[in-house]
């Protein structure tokens, strides 16, 4: 069984939504990535949505862009928690798909992440597993501290060479 399930509107989202499924790879966190079009497949979406708790997951990632239905309705169709991932559009840079998410009636919550944000999405779905997984917790600890150590570095190169040097080995 898989932990998570990322699902996106169209394989053009996939371009994004890959990095949800490299922290997943990283944390060790078993996962699902398929497309599932809220418009031009409904009733996947229907399917895939009533039946993700009992095929196991525990969280579900949707990635979409434009008018972005798929996390809201799928969060419609589970109690299991759904973050959304608004996907940047060529017309309005993915503000359309911000706005589609993150603005559900009160009943239909959907944990929204910034415009092309599935990395975030990732971490966040992990802190979900961490809950019920010790050994996920654990890596996660530990992954944290690794992305603390790296801009403490970072910090202490810039404090010593000077922004001007700091930049120019960019």
């Amino acid at each position: 069984m898989k932990d998570v399930l990322i699902i996106m509107g169209s394989d053009s989202d996939l371009a994004t939504m890959k990095d949800a499924a490299k922290i997943f790879d990283d944390l060790n966190i078993s996962y699902h990535i398929t497309v599932v079009s809220a418009h031009r497949t409904p009733k996947r979406m229907y399917d895939v949505a009533v039946k993700a708790k009992e095929n196991g997951y525990k969280c579900i990632i949707a990635g979409a862009g434009g008018a972005a239905h798929l996390p809201g309705m799928v969060a419609s169709l589970t109690e299991l928690p759904v973050i959304g991932v608004p996907i940047k559009s060529a017309h309005l840079s993915g503000v359309d798909s911000l706005y589609s998410i993150v603005q559900m009636p009160p009943g239909v919550p959907v944990g929204t992440m910034a415009i092309d944000g599935a990395k975030n999405a990732g971490l966040y779905a992990a802190r979900i597993i961490a809950l019920i997984r010790p050994e996920t917790e654990t890596v996660l600890s530990r992954y944290m501290k690794d992305v603390e150590q790296k801009v403490l570095e970072k910090a202490s190169d810039l404090e010593s060479k000077g922004y001007q040097k700091y930049l120019s080995k960019q």
